[in-house]
């Protein structure tokens, strides 16, 4: 207990022991009253910040426990106190994590009561993420400042900050419906087509079935899978490879590209369109389990935006994975730096005649040092094999106008070109 003593209280402490010692050398009995005194005033202060403390309760809420990025939310606090004790001056410390502005400090001039007591503050968060807001500390003592006490009053409450959705207009022509109308862009493979893609040489596989040019591009053994295309649906890929992006913070490539796929995915939803997200290699998100037609949008879409909050850069170094990442489907794909061998690669697996549209991202506008080139030999490349593409040169480059520009393409195959 006596550990809880301020300077303050320890310098009575001290003045007792002295006037104690006094006393007794010079036999004064007052001197020991006096002392008597000394020492009982903090140890009486000490144990009375000790109940009063135990006795505070809190709870946090926070409005919007969702919100986009560069939105506030408001943490509220609701502070009371189950002892009938009153307690001093309190400090409550509020740990929140630096990316939404750092610790948050309020002090209570007087025990909040019964009756209890709010406590607000405002955070903005600038970059996507599940953040963990807490735990709340407080430190407390009596009204003499002879004694405080640190106590952790909370434990910790999520804030979950998702990107930043753009309202977006339009479709490409066809786009997601599956009906291969004429004006559509690129028609749908029909009964007749072969709808194959390649994937890795499994034991059991017939032999017969290796794809001989894959398999010797990537140096280990590719077959060839029959796969039929599911019809009116559409697949958003989105490159999170940690080696195709530049830039840092919310102004770096990757998190203008994933504002945009969840942009395109949000207006897909809107538009009552079958969708799949996908990521590098294929892997969706938020997994397989969350696949749907035409689920509840609301449902859907906060599921797949929470995802997109919590998604991390991959490691990965292909892009397709051995396989068509939009399994038939249309596909947008959302693309960072991109080498010729990878654009060749994700056309290659694309059964013929599917619909492909590509944001392609010329990561030199978000590169700091400037000393990589842009894509437009991979936009080429890509071009030449039937996609859509539209290149992207920097973090001020509004989506809309990016899909606007996309959209545009499907109807006027005139090459396009966004510029900061």
């Amino acid at each position: 207990m006596l550990s809880g003593l301020t300077i303050r209280g320890r310098c009575l402490l001290a003045a007792a022991v002295a006037s104690a010692i006094c006393s007794l050398v010079l036999d004064e009995r007052d001197l020991l009253r006096v002392a008597v005194f000394l020492a009982a005033l903090p140890l009486l202060a000490t144990a009375f910040a000790a109940r009063g403390g135990r006795g505070l309760a809190a709870r946090r809420e926070l409005e919007p426990w969702r919100t986009e990025v560069d939105t506030p939310t408001t943490v509220r606090l609701w502070l009371s106190s189950r002892s009938g004790t009153p307690v001093g001056a309190t400090e409550l410390t509020d740990s929140v994590p630096s990316t939404l502005g750092g610790d948050a400090y309020r002090a209570l001039d007087r025990s909040p009561g019964r009756g209890g007591t709010t406590v607000e503050y405002t955070i903005h968060a600038e970059l996507r993420g599940v953040h963990r807001i807490g735990p709340l500390r407080c430190r407390s003592g009596d009204p003499f400042g002879l004694s405080a006490f640190d106590r952790e009053l909370l434990t910790t409450t999520r804030l979950t900050v998702v990107p930043r959705v753009f309202e977006l207009t339009g479709l490409p022509a066809g786009f997601g419906t599956g009906t291969g109308e004429p004006g559509s862009g690129r028609a749908r493979a029909g009964e007749g087509t072969d709808d194959s893609t390649v994937r890795e040489y499994r034991q059991g596989d017939d032999i017969r079935r290796v794809h001989w040019k894959t398999t010797a591009r990537r140096d280990e053994l590719m077959v060839r899978t029959e796969e039929r295309a599911e019809r009116g649906g559409t697949t958003v890929l989105l490159d999170q490879r940690a080696a195709a992006h530049r830039g840092v913070g919310k102004h770096s490539s990757l998190e203008w590209a994933v504002s945009a796929a969840a942009s395109i995915c949000a207006h897909l939803h809107d538009s009552d369109r079958r969708l799949r997200l996908v990521g590098a290699g294929g892997d969706p998100i938020p997994g397989d389990d969350h696949r749907s037609s035409r689920l509840d949008v609301e449902v859907n879409e906060a599921l797949l935006l929470e995802a997109l909050a919590a998604l991390q850069p991959s490691g990965r170094r292909d892009l397709a994975g051995g396989e068509d990442p939009a399994r038939g489907q249309d596909l947008v794909a959302v693309l960072g730096r991109t080498t010729l061998a990878g654009a060749d690669e994700l056309a290659s697996l694309r059964p013929a005649g599917a619909r492909s549209l590509a944001l392609l991202l010329n990561v030199a506008g978000w590169n700091t040092d400037g000393k990589e080139g842009g894509q437009s030999a991979v936009a080429r490349r890509l071009r030449g094999a039937g996609w859509t593409v539209t290149t992207v040169d920097g973090s001020t480059t509004p989506i809309p106008r990016v899909w606007e520009n996309l959209c545009e393409q499907t109807v006027s195959p005139d090459i396009a070109r966004t510029d900061r």
